[in-house]
């Protein structure tokens, strides 16, 4: 396994992660928990772009 790959995984991963916790803090829904751990990292992005002081402070 090259290293390109194994951090490719790693940043999947980790968007999942960061996109779960922020849907699970916000709603309390597993449903709404799993559907945005599947958009990953475009999730992440879209909450810091429309969040007050998401991504500008």
């Amino acid at each position: 396994m090259s290293t390109r790959t194994t951090a490719t995984q790693a940043g999947i991963g980790l968007g999942s992660a960061i996109a779960v916790a922020i849907s699970w803090s916000l709603h309390q829904s597993i449903l709404w928990a799993i559907l945005h751990g599947l958009l990953g990292w475009l999730y992440v992005i879209w909450h810091a772009f429309t969040r007050p002081g998401g991504l500008f402070g």
